[in-house]
């Protein structure tokens, strides 16, 4: 059985779809899927989803791509992080690819995860693109490795991916990894061992190949598994149990609450 370690199932590319997207996850064997916050205001539509639907799961946070939003503080997160179907803070972190200018608003606010995520001990869910020195450093200098998580939707380098290995996080891989242009991912994707890796859809965004143009979504998250186990040399079920195993483990999930599928 497979688990989406992170999807956007609130957004609007998914209204009223939801019986069929949960059908879709069913028969590919998709028995998960954690449920990410880009913003408060947002957020309850998130909590929705992972209190209608038992296999589905929530996080709290505030992304760093949302410069105009309510700005969240520690004790605000803590707070919202304490109802049983959050399973992790964030999407926080870094983009210096899609933003410019003075950003050490994006800079405090992932110290604000970060501190939540430490206070009440769950794990992060981290987006860094185009800003790995700023996102390590402020990583070691909260302490982040208290928390633990994951590097979703991984794009940058094996030195960046080894240095959060060595704090603690896992390495989620999306669709990107099986594009005909990733061939340096795939060589990261060769590095990581067993035991920190993960795979996502980012759904409703970077449908893998062979759905590419197509909206993603939680049942295309096998063909990431199948490219990683291609690449790895190992069978495709092997990448199945440990991904999903790492999931349990990080977000504190019970086997016996995913969806026997």
């Amino acid at each position: 059985m497979f688990v989406d370690s992170h999807c956007h199932l609130d957004f609007p590319d998914f209204a009223d779809q939801m019986p069929q997207l949960l059908a879709r996850m069913r028969e590919a064997r998709v028995g998960g899927a954690l449920c990410i916050s880009v913003n408060l205001p947002d957020f309850p539509a998130v909590l929705a989803l992972a209190e209608t639907h038992p296999h589905l799961w929530a996080t709290v946070g505030v992304h760093p791509d949302y410069p105009d939003t309510p700005e969240p503080d520690v004790a605000t997160l803590v707070k919202l992080a304490a109802h049983p179907r959050i399973r992790a803070i964030g999407e926080t972190g870094l983009d210096y690819y899609r933003l410019t200018g003075d950003l050490s608003w994006q800079r405090e606010r992932f110290r604000v995860h970060i501190r939540a995520a430490r206070e009440v001990g769950m794990p992060l869910v981290i987006h860094t693109r185009k800003a790995s020195e700023d996102t390590l450093r402020i990583m070691a200098e909260e302490g982040a490795s208290a928390a633990g998580g994951v590097m979703h939707c991984f794009t940058e380098d094996w030195p960046t991916a080894r240095a959060s290995i060595e704090m603690g996080f896992c390495i989620s891989f999306s669709g990107i990894v099986t594009f005909k242009s990733a061939q340096a991912l795939r060589e990261v994707a060769l590095q990581v061992p067993d035991s920190q890796l993960l795979i996502e859809t980012d759904s409703p965004y970077l449908a893998p190949v062979p759905h590419r143009g197509r909206t993603n979504e939680p049942s295309f998250v096998p063909e990431v598994a199948r490219l990683l186990a291609q690449l790895r040399g190992v069978s495709l079920e092997h990448i199945e149990k440990v991904t999903t195993d790492n999931f349990l483990r990080l977000f504190k999930v019970m086997e016996s609450e995913l969806e026997v599928v």
